[in-house]
């Protein structure tokens, strides 16, 4: 019961990494406010049942993200824990290829989006005496991957933006902190939709040197420890959740596929 009495906002909390966090924090005694834009979010705050509630927000749009944070006030009163999940993979291709569109659309939700949630969230949270906000980052924006230039470039901005308000609100109570996955098996690996583990003989991805996918789990435990007062004394964290891939990146720089948020 490490998150008891505590309220969570977790976003793109329908399916993948997000869904992974709803149960787990569920589990741990936190009521929930899980707001998609997919509809997913519907069947995973049945199935956990009162403790949870679905909103339908596309955190690209501010109004939205207000909107779901005040929902969330209204049914239980604050809001202790910001978890901005929501993202995609898109716009891989090499730099010269990308377009404007491609990186407005890639931006607009995987970096203006968590913008939108941290600045709501700490609205709330300052009038509450604090909380924790949960980034979900990437490995491509601690190392460069081959092909991610524009989405390597947003959650590299989420990096920042994560380090940036733990220095702005460690006075306030409020922790910021990010975790930073690699290679997830999530619904974004076509195999995964047969598959939900990865199958003995699963391709592998070099560079990796724990030799293996990781679990949408294993994300969601991350999570679980910066939502927690386990973390009490960590704020701007980074935390590398990629089998080792980061610290012992080659610079080969292989082509990654359907490896960020869920």
């Amino acid at each position: 019961m490490r998150l008891k009495d505590k309220i969570a906002v977790i976003t793109g909390a329908g399916s993948g990494m997000g869904r992974a966090m709803a149960q787990l924090f569920a589990a741990e005694g936190a009521r929930l406010v899980l707001a998609d834009i997919s509809g997913g979010q519907n069947a995973v705050a049945e199935a956990i049942g009162a403790a949870a509630i679905a909103v339908h927000a596309d955190v690209a749009v501010e109004s939205d993200v207000q909107a779901m944070i005040a929902t969330g006030e209204a049914k239980f009163g604050r809001i202790d824990v910001l978890c901005n999940n929501a993202g995609f993979g898109g716009g891989m291709a090499p730099l010269h290829e990308q377009t404007t569109e491609a990186w407005d659309r890639v931006h607009s939700v995987n970096l203006r989006g968590v913008f939108f949630g941290m600045k709501h969230g700490v609205i709330s949270m300052l009038k509450t005496g604090g909380g924790s906000i949960v980034n979900t980052t990437s490995a491509s924006g601690i190392v460069g991957w081959k092909g991610h230039s524009i989405y390597g470039a947003a959650k590299a901005g989420v990096n920042h933006l994560t380090r940036a308000a733990a220095l702005d609100y460690a006075a306030d109570g409020i922790r910021a902190n990010a975790v930073a996955p690699g290679t997830i098996w999530t619904g974004l690996v076509p195999a995964s939709r047969e598959y939900p583990v990865p199958p003995p003989g699963a391709r592998r991805l070099p560079g990796i040197p724990i030799d293996r996918w990781g679990l949408a789990t294993e994300i969601a435990s991350a999570a679980l420890f910066f939502a927690s007062d386990e973390s009490a004394y960590v704020t701007g964290t980074v935390l590398p959740v990629d089998g080792g891939y980061s610290i012992g990146f080659s610079g080969m720089g292989a082509a990654h596929s359907g490896v960020s948020e869920g």
